[in-house]
């Protein structure tokens, strides 16, 4: 998988590609669906399958006083995107003033048609695009008719009769239901960054934590949990991990501190996985 920020980097598609795009937080089993579907289709076509993705995620443009409590950071979507081996290219789309105010019609004819030469777009019925969220799947099929370019639904992923969503997935986080969450992303759920140094109170009080930079303000998950840890070289070790907040300059960050049980390697600056 050959992994693109920005449109500039592209290879020429001079024979068309299959493209399906969104913001994939988290890329859960309906995620995996839609990968999956259009990964078929591009096979049926023998075109290469783009996935499209933004960054930030829309809803943190437009109200970042108002963070969203993100499933995974780009650099955890790309690697579960990765691991699938479904698709030919993953392009990182920046959201910033110049694509919110793209027209729907804009986006379509400057991203999908220009850049792509989009053969295939398979898309969920309820995906918005374009200033105002004017574009549907309606009009981008109506579009498609005219720029020689087909649009197929993508298919709704249901677990107790209820569709798989990432809001539905941070609900059962927010009530620390990591098994539901579980069930609706197909694997445990998980938050990776890199071990930074602390205060070194646990040290002091001889329990030294690992403190994992999570780069977020908002963690979708919080309280004590028995977890393990993977490490780079890819060993694993259970311990303890703590979610909480602690006061910044701009407000507030989500914290991450393990304990592991049995463990006194030297890991700062690794980056680390930790599964609950």
């Amino acid at each position: 998988m050959q992994f693109i920020r920005g449109l500039n980097a592209i290879p020429p598609f001079s024979l068309g590609s299959v493209v399906t795009l969104g913001n994939f937080d988290g890329v859960h089993l309906g995620h995996q669906a839609v990968l999956r579907q259009a990964a078929h289709c591009a096979q049926r076509h023998h075109l290469p399958l783009v996935v499209l993705i933004f960054e930030p995620l829309p809803r943190e443009f437009f109200n970042p006083a108002a963070p969203v409590a993100r499933l995974a950071r780009l650099r955890e979507r790309v690697a579960f995107i990765q691991e699938m081996g479904l698709v030919d290219y993953l392009i990182v789309l920046p959201f910033n003033t110049a694509l919110a105010n793209m027209t729907a019609p804009e986006f379509i004819q400057r991203i999908l048609v220009d850049a792509l030469h989009a053969r295939q777009c398979v898309i969920g019925d309820d995906f918005r695009f374009g200033q105002g969220r004017q574009g549907d799947f309606a009009l981008l099929r109506q579009f498609g008719e005219g720029n020689q370019f087909a649009v197929e639904a993508a298919a709704t992923w249901l677990i107790d009769d209820a569709r798989v969503s990432s809001t539905r997935i941070r609900a059962h986080l927010a009530q620390r239901d990591v098994a539901g969450a579980a069930r609706l992303l197909g694997r445990p759920f998980t938050l990776c960054g890199r071990v930074i140094h602390g205060d070194k109170r646990g040290r002091q009080l001889g329990f030294p934590t690992a403190n994992v930079a999570l780069h977020r303000r908002l963690s979708p998950l919080r309280g004590v949990f028995v977890v393990e840890m993977q490490l780079p070289d890819g060993m694993i070790h259970a311990g303890v991990a703590n979610i909480g907040t602690r006061p910044t300059v701009d407000g507030q960050d989500a914290r991450l501190e393990v304990y592991l049980f049995d463990f006194n390697q030297d890991i700062y600056g690794e980056i680390v996985r930790v599964e609950f």
